[in-house]
């Protein structure tokens, strides 16, 4: 994928720091916090701040081109896929993985006649690696 096109069709002026952001949070399937997108560019880019990094996913949440995932309250993930998809988290490593999902195929009972924007599915449990150990 070309970043620097993606947010330029997307109406994001490409800078450095938006560019790599992006990258980072496109390529580490982990759906980083803020605290994990920070620590893995700061040494390749020292002039980034924080806020920089809240401000940056702000802009790609409100265009769209990222999502918040928040398995528990306290902890605020993202991510770039936005295909819809479940997430699981192990609770034994804390680690986080999407699940493919059919969400059409999803039976809800009484929902009547509501109209449902976004749809998020979390799942907990242990994940292949901690059964295994």
């Amino acid at each position: 994928m070309n970043f620097t096109t993606h947010l330029t069709t997307n109406n994001i002026k490409p800078s450095i720091q938006r560019i790599k952001i992006f990258e980072y949070l496109y390529n580490n399937k982990i759906h980083p916090t803020v605290d994990n997108i920070y620590t893995g560019l700061v040494n390749e880019i020292p002039t980034l701040s924080k806020t920089t990094v809240y401000n940056t996913l702000k802009l790609f949440i409100d265009n769209k081109i990222a999502t918040t995932v928040t398995i528990e309250d306290n902890e605020v993930r993202y991510d770039a896929f936005l295909e819809e998809h479940a997430h699981f988290k192990c609770d034994e490593c804390g680690s986080i993985y999407d699940v493919e999902i059919e969400v059409k195929d999803l039976k809800f009972k009484k929902l009547g006649d509501f109209k449902v924007d976004k749809t998020n599915i979390y799942l907990n449990g242990k994940c292949k690696k901690c059964l295994t150990k």
